[in-house]
C-alpha cells in the first residue's frame, strides 16, 4: 500500500483536506500535517527564526504552526522513519490558475515535496461546494501514478471545476495561463483612524487560449499542468551572455 504526505494551506480544520483524506484513505497509508491556520498565499516560504512545533490531533492530523512547506519539510524529513511516496497537497478551496502558482502554498506544498525528491501533485477545486469531486479526481490520478514518469524536479499542478462528477467533461493536459497586472491594493481605516491596505482580488486573465488551465475550468475539464522548479528562461541565456558581453567592452 502506498505510503502518502497530504498537506494544504487551508489549514488543518480545512473541509477541503478532509475530503483529500477520505477520498484516499481505503488505497493508501496517510499522513496528514498541515498548518495549524489558514495560510493562503504563503508561497514557498520556511519558518527559519523560530522552532515549530508539531501536535497530533483527536482526528488524527498533525498541525504545524508554519507555511505548508515547514510542513511538508517535516512530514518528509527526519519525524517519522519512513518516507512517503507521494505528497499530495489539497484539496484547495479555489482554484490556483495561471500565474496563481507563484503565490499558491497549495503548490508550494508540492513543490517542497518534489525538491526532497518525493513525486508531488497540487490540487485545487474552483469554487467551495464539490469536494468529492476533487477527492474522486485526486483517487484517481493517485492510483494511476506509478506509471507516470517526470522529468527531476517536476509536479502536477491539478484545477477540477466546481462541478458535480457526472458532470465533469474529462481531463485536459494544459499550459499555464496568466492574469493581467495586479489590481489597486484597498485602502481602509482601521477603528483608530489609521491607513490599512487589503490585497486587492485578482485580475482579469490576460492570457487564456484555448490551451491553458482557465479555458479548460471554463469547459468542464480537469486542467493538469505540468509544472517544473526550473524558473531559469533557458533561450535568453544566450541572449543575456551578448548584453554582458557588451558591457564589458563598454
Amino acid at each position: 500500500m502506498r505510503r502518502l504526505l497530504l498537506s494544504n494551506d487551508d489549514g488543518v480544520h480545512a473541509p477541503g483536506l478532509k475530503a483529500l483524506a477520505l477520498a484516499l484513505e481505503g488505497h493508501s497509508r496517510l499522513r496528514v500535517v498541515a498548518p495549524d491556520r489558514d495560510m493562503s498565499g504563503a508561497s514557498n516560504s520556511l519558518t527559519l527564526t523560530r522552532p515549530l512545533a508539531l501536535t497530533a490531533m483527536d482526528s488524527g492530523f498533525y498541525s504545524v504552526d508554519g507555511t505548508p512547506a515547514d510542513c511538508v519539510y517535516l512530514g518528509v524529513n527526519g519525524v517519522w522513519d519512513e518516507k512517503p511516496d507521494l505528497v499530495i497537497s489539497g484539496i484547495n478551496h479555489g482554484g490556483n490558475l495561471g500565474d496563481d502558482v507563484l503565490y499558491s502554498g497549495t503548490v508550494a506544498a508540492a513543490m517542497e515535496g518534489r525538491n526532497l525528491g518525493m513525486a508531488a501533485i497540487a490540487i485545487s477545486l474552483c469554487g467551495q461546494r464539490h469536494f468529492e469531486t476533487a477527492g474522486r479526481v485526486a483517487a484517481s490520478l493517485v492510483g494511476a501514478a506509478e506509471n507516470l514518469s517526470l522529468p527531476p524536479r517536476s509536479l502536477l499542478n491539478v484545477n477540477v471545476p466546481d462541478l458535480p462528477w457526472s458532470e465533469v467533461r474529462g481531463f485536459r493536459v494544459t499550459r499555464l495561463g496568466y492574469r493581467g497586472p495586479a489590481s489597486q491594493p484597498i485602502h481602509i481605516k482601521d477603528p483608530r483612524g489609521r491607513d490599512r491596505y487589503w490585497i486587492a482580488a485578482v485580475s482579469e486573465n490576460a492570457d487564456d487560449g484555448p490551451d491553458t488551465d482557465f479555458a479548460a475550468i471554463e469547459a468542464g475539464f480537469v486542467s493538469i499542468t505540468p509544472l517544473q522548479t526550473d524558473l531559469t528562461r533557458h533561450e535568453t541565456l544566450n541572449d543575456v551572455q551578448g548584453w554582458l558581453d557588451g558591457l564589458s567592452h563598454a
